[in-house]
């Protein structure tokens, strides 16, 4: 479309009133409501730079940023040197981490207290009382920021919406990008309305040139979204701000793989109008397990209410998931559960998550070329381990022509063995990995690994 063309039809779609006068005035205001967040992953060769948009949710200078704002691959002690950038200007002021809470996938940051007063809180553009739900066709507009290289130079978007879902948290779907992830959206009067969701694609046909037919293809938008989450999704929840990096305590009830109820299952079992999970794995040890949760069992209700029907069937788990993570260790939750035809009633009491990946321990050996990890919880259930039989590390990376990596080791390999030594800790394998690697007369290692099931013997030469 012809730029001048655009632009005009764009005009035509904000009300007079708005662009003649007000718009300037409220873009001015909100601009101050969000920054840009730049830190350092240090890993084991290199350090990478990264940079998210986020809002200031308090007069602390506190800030959200989206949940994949953060590989969550990363250990917590390799984030580094958070820097928070106002609106075009280059020249970062120090941050601190403060964490991710598990329930609203928020991490959150706070500013320097040299440019808080700099800074102003989304909530001041919040209405007092419910707020505001946009209507189908209605106005909104939101921000962006440009890159670095630009000085995070604040824009403008705009748009209608025309879509409302509950995915599972209601979220309002605009005709095109309205505003970056995790920055706010106002409606025509400048109210608060909703914050940038994430990783919101859109689907296309795609033509090849050889005679191929088409092709589905989906493209997101990670600088901007056509979808926010409402206002009042969010706005009761800024407060939960970690009490610690880790985002603990973290509320664990160990219903593995829930999948949605298939509707010929439903129909089946007469529950057209009931939304169901079906548990695939109840885990060892876990609060399910204790209150009597099995294999198959189908979820239907939580405390006594059954679960929303929500469209895609597919959002009631991310439902439940969610009502989990709201509660914390020690809370009962009451579950409704459909077993063989009748209906039972158990009430798990929620246990504290088992030590999560980027908790776990890692120790890097340059002359080796890899870095150990703890096993951790996960790690068992991932391998279909039994954890109480569970030993030895996991190789977390592999340095590209080091000797472990021309021995074949690979990053997820299960290392059992260190020559020829069961490795029952990560301790004894930091301990055992420590001793070879300070022994310059050592000429090769060995190492007992499973991948995938199978188990295979690697012999790695040091000279």
């Amino acid at each position: 479309m012809n730029v001048r063309l655009f632009f005009l039809s764009a005009l035509v779609l904000v009300p007079a009133a708005l662009r003649a006068q007000d718009l300037p005035a409220l873009w001015a205001e909100r601009t101050k409501c969000i920054v840009a967040v730049e830190y350092v992953t240090e890993t084991e060769t290199d350090r990478q730079p990264s940079i998210s948009m986020g809002t200031v949710i308090d007069a602390n200078g506190t800030i959200i940023l989206p949940s994949g704002a953060i590989d969550p691959r990363a250990a917590t002690w390799q984030l580094k040197e958070f820097k928070v950038y106002l609106p075009g200007d280059a020249t970062g002021s120090p941050a601190q981490y403060l964490g991710q809470d598990a329930f609203t996938g928020w991490h959150f940051v706070r500013a320097d207290e040299k440019i808080r007063s700099q800074l102003t809180p989304v909530t001041a553009f919040a209405l007092k009382g419910p707020p505001p739900v946009p209507a189908l066709a209605e106005f909104v507009w939101g921000l962006g920021l440009r890159p670095k290289d630009e000085d995070f130079a604040p824009y403008l978007m705009e748009s209608h919406v025309v879509l409302i879902q509950s995915l599972p948290q209601r979220t309002a779907i605009a005709q095109q990008e309205v505003a970056g992830p995790g920055l706010p959206v106002f409606n025509q009067s400048g109210a608060l309305i909703g914050l940038g969701a994430s990783a919101f694609g859109q689907t296309y046909l795609q033509f090849g040139s050889r005679g191929r037919g088409p092709q589905q293809v989906t493209l997101i938008n990670v600088e901007e979204s056509m979808a926010f989450t409402l206002a009042g999704e969010m706005l009761p929840y800024l407060g939960r701000i970690p009490k610690n990096v880790s985002g603990r305590p973290l509320a664990w009830l160990g219903a593995y793989g829930l999948e949605p109820m298939d509707r010929d299952v439903a129909k089946f079992l007469k529950l057209e109008a009931q939304s169901g999970a079906v548990v695939s794995e109840v885990l060892e040890g876990s609060p399910a397990e204790k209150a009597g949760l099995k294999d198959r069992d189908i979820i239907l209700a939580l405390d006594g209410k059954p679960l929303p029907q929500l469209k895609p069937d597919r959002v009631v788990v991310d439902y439940i998931e969610r009502e989990i993570e709201r509660r914390a260790p020690g809370d009962t939750l009451a579950l409704t559960v459909l077993r063989g035809g009748e209906r039972v009633e158990l009430k798990p009491l929620l246990g504290e998550e088992p030590k999560l990946l980027r908790e776990a321990e890692r120790k890097y050996f340059d002359r080796l070329g890899f870095t150990a990890r703890e096993f951790v919880y996960g790690d068992a259930v991932e391998r279909r381990a039994k954890t109480s039989e569970a030993t030895g590390v996991i190789a977390h990376f592999v340095k590209p022509s080091s000797p472990a990596a021309i021995a074949g080791l690979r990053p997820e390999d299960w290392i059992k063995e260190i020559d020829g030594v069961e490795v029952k800790t990560f301790a004894d394998a930091v301990a055992k990995l420590g001793e070879i690697d300070r022994d310059q007369a050592r000429a090769e290692f060995v190492l007992l690994v499973s991948r995938g099931g199978e188990t295979a013997v690697l012999r790695a030469k040091l000279k």
